[in-house]
């Protein structure tokens, strides 16, 4: 079904989902306009039933305009509307790890940036002076304060969402460390995680990164001292309207280099553990997911949704055909991904 342009979407600087959708349109040259949250022109549009940003006003099967939200979705949705510059690599293999790394960024690189936002006092304090005036600069530092306090309780009560406290602080920013070696190590050999040209996890990555890299303090000043490298890609993501690319841009399975396979051991070791656990907590209609990962104790409220995210995952592992599918085992034997698709 194709869709009438400008696509409208809501959202605020300071979401990584907002700045990943952002970045994917200006890369795939599809118009847009881009709607404040909060302001008076996103109060005349529907609302989502799931306040998730950012939100696209996008036509139902009947032709009525409603408020559509979660980003990956909404990637493959564009692909089927919009022909050219596709974020989908043509081979089934690499289609699929892609998908893999997209989700690893939304579920687990997210659990990264939530985490320093709101646990580092110097990130919460600038973050909740500053993400109040995103939708309100005409306002007196009197009138802003209720809000910019009522911000920053809320999002610091919800760290226990996202799994951050002192037992598992640690764990994550570890993993952030980690992750940054592995995808410098990656970025010296391919431009993007698939070859010359960039795939929906390269935005998914950028999405989390706009956060980590450019603007909370913490983690940024991390990433610029470990790797200029990873800081100067993120900027770079903003905006590849002029990149040109071919159709010969994709890399081939064979042809991936092993740092690739380090960094899928990366998400092995951090990101396939949890999404274990918290399915197998959710099954059992446990109250808390409750697991090693990394050799340190992690403890979180169970969340759902990232249930919904590796089932989606294992349905898109059953639809391999059987070339495909030995493909992808290859490259995740003795990463530690591979436990997500094991009967």
């Amino acid at each position: 079904m194709t869709l009438p342009t400008p696509l409208e979407m809501m959202g605020a600087p300071g979401s990584p989902y907002t700045r990943k959708m952002r970045a994917l349109l200006r890369y795939r040259r599809i118009p847009y306009v881009f709607i404040q949250q909060n302001s008076p022109e996103a109060a005349r549009r529907p609302a989502a039933r799931v306040p998730l940003l950012p939100t696209f006003y996008l036509p139902d099967a009947a032709g009525e305009v409603v408020a559509t939200t979660d980003s990956t979705p909404l990637i493959r949705r564009f692909e089927r509307a919009f022909e050219g510059r596709s974020v989908v690599p043509p081979d089934p293999a690499l289609a699929f790890l892609d998908q893999l790394i997209e989700d690893y960024a939304d579920e687990w690189l997210t659990k990264c940036m939530f985490h320093y936002r709101w646990y580092h006092e110097a990130d919460a304090t600038k973050a909740r002076r500053i993400l109040p005036h995103w939708a309100l600069t005409d306002v007196t530092d009197e009138e802003i304060a209720p809000l910019q306090k009522a911000i920053g309780e809320r999002q610091i009560e919800r760290l226990r969402v996202v799994g951050s406290n002192d037992a598992t602080a640690e764990i994550i920013e570890g993993s952030y460390r980690r992750f940054l070696r592995a995808f410098d190590a990656q970025l010296q050999t391919s431009r993007f995680l698939f070859g010359r040209r960039p795939g929906s996890s390269d935005f998914g990555i950028m999405g989390q990164l706009s956060s980590l890299a450019l603007f909370d303090p913490t983690p940024s000043a991390l990433t610029a001292d470990a790797s200029p490298r990873v800081y100067a890609w993120t900027e770079v993501m903003e905006d590849l309207s002029g990149l040109e690319i071919l159709d010969g841009d994709w890399s081939r399975p064979g042809d991936l280099p092993e740092t690739f396979r380090g960094l899928l051991g990366e998400i092995g070791r951090f990101y396939a553990p949890f999404m274990l656990a918290n399915a197998d907590a959710i099954e059992r209609g446990a109250e808390l997911v409750e697991t090693e990962i990394d050799g340190r104790r992690w403890v979180q409220k169970p969340f759902p949704y990232q249930r919904k995210c590796l089932g989606w995952l294992r349905d898109a592992h059953a639809a391999l055909d059987s070339e495909a599918r030995a493909k992808v085992g290859g490259l995740l034997e003795g990463t530690g991904c591979e436990a997500l698709f094991r009967d």
